[in-house]
């Protein structure tokens, strides 16, 4: 079973302290051996500060020996992490399907 986090639209440097918060506490709450999913589609607001989050979310995921999982990840998402070297890092499924 999956345990799940749904991403706001901000995930800028000024929402980062809560979401860390939010990321913290889904990594906290969720069962052993899950995957924990992300549910990026409705990020608009995105920045540094968001790539940081996802990857100490990875990070604190894998500590828990958790697998973690990013859906939906927009395009300026994977821009922001290709950019950076880090899209390798970064557990991004496949981009949101255009409607």
């Amino acid at each position: 079973m999956a345990a799940a986090l749904t991403l706001p639209a901000e995930a800028a440097l000024e929402q980062a302290p809560a979401l860390l918060n939010d990321v913290d506490a889904a990594i906290a709450a969720a069962d052993d051996g899950v995957a924990l999913q992300f549910d990026a589609s409705a990020l608009t607001a995105i920045d540094t500060s968001t790539i940081a989050l996802l990857l100490h979310a990875k990070r604190s995921a894998a500590a828990r020996g958790l697998t973690l999982q990013v859906l939906g990840a927009p395009p300026k998402l994977r821009e922001l992490a290709q950019l950076y070297g880090v899209d390798e890092l970064l557990p991004l499924g496949e981009p949101p399907v255009a409607t």
